[in-house]
């Protein structure tokens, strides 16, 4: 079943209050289930499944790595984990506070699982989590919308291990970058490395956090030795250390022509319209995000040293 076919009967359930269909997954390696998600933005035609999503099956019971943009999506991926396994979901990871990534945990509450965060995302949860509700109220309706935010009740302050049996992923948390909870996942059995927003391909990159610190984090990113990388947006997979080259290009002249602005005293409407302007033809959703991240770029750079 293609993705779009998937996505437009699980719209049609959700709006029906159907039980939802399992959401279309890939085995990226053995035991490891990748989503992809599309390169738009939240509909009601998609239902904010949006993000790469997906979850690692061990011995004993089963990680989910982010649960989408909606309880719907949520529970699409609930039934694919049921489709490949009947062990438990023992643990539900999120990789960072953005609504793509986390809106869909209220489907694994009756699961009992362990929810898992960056030792940040409780209070970024707190400060978002409401308008992140209204918002996806607003855009996807009543059928698909979320009523539970779910915080991690385990905390990531620098790292931490989870064994799945016979399969221990490695989380780390790291400084502000993409945004300022970001968490990765590796998974030492397979050499599988789910890097959540901290890497999207194709689609344009989003800073909620800090660009300069999102090149600094890439440098050590890229010492990681995966076999098997996983982005928050893009491909199931992606080749690896190559993949962070467009983004890195990206975010590099993007501070570069932003610090141009800057000293050539433009202001903010004028950086916007200059600053990064030739990586356009490069990226999906260009016009949807760039201006935001010009504005996220003038206002951390305006006053550095």
């Amino acid at each position: 079943m293609g993705k779009r076919v998937a996505l437009a009967l699980l719209a049609a359930l959700a709006a029906a209050g159907a039980a939802a269909a399992p959401l279309p997954v890939q085995e990226v390696a053995p035991g490891v289930y990748v989503h992809a998600g599309v390169h738009e933005d939240a509909s009601r035609a998609n239902l904010g499944a949006i993000a790469n999503l997906g979850f690692l099956v061990g011995s004993r019971c089963v990680a989910v790595v982010d649960t989408g943009g909606s309880p719907a999506v949520g529970a699409a991926l609930r039934e694919a984990v049921k489709a490949k396994t009947s062990l438990p979901i023992c643990y539900v990871i999120n990789t960072h506070v953005h609504p793509d990534h986390l809106l869909g945990n209220a489907a694994f509450a009756q699961d009992n699982p362990q929810f898992v965060g960056h030792a940040r995302l409780p209070a970024a949860l707190a400060a978002r989590g409401r308008p992140y509700l209204a918002a996806l109220a607003r855009t996807l309706g009543a059928a698909a919308s979320a009523t539970e935010l779910i915080p991690p009740g385990i905390t990531v302050q620098d790292t931490l291990t989870l064994d799945l049996g016979e399969r221990v992923l490695h989380l780390r948390a790291w400084p502000t970058a993409h945004t300022d909870n970001d968490l990765t996942v590796f998974d030492g059995k397979t050499g599988t490395l789910w890097l959540g927003d901290l890497l999207f391909v194709e689609r344009v990159p989003a800073i909620d956090g800090s660009a300069r610190g999102w090149l600094e984090v890439m440098r050590t990113l890229r010492t990681l030795p995966a076999k098997v990388v996983v982005p928050g947006h893009g491909p199931a997979t992606v080749p690896w250390p190559a993949a962070l080259q467009d983004q890195e290009r990206y975010l590099t002249t993007l501070i570069r022509e932003t610090r141009r602005a800057l000293k050539n005293r433009e202001t903010l409407q004028q950086a916007i319209a200059s600053a990064g302007r030739s990586e356009k033809a490069r990226w999906r959703l260009f016009d949807l995000y760039h201006a935001r991240n010009v504005t996220a770029a003038y206002t951390e750079l305006e006053w550095e040293d």
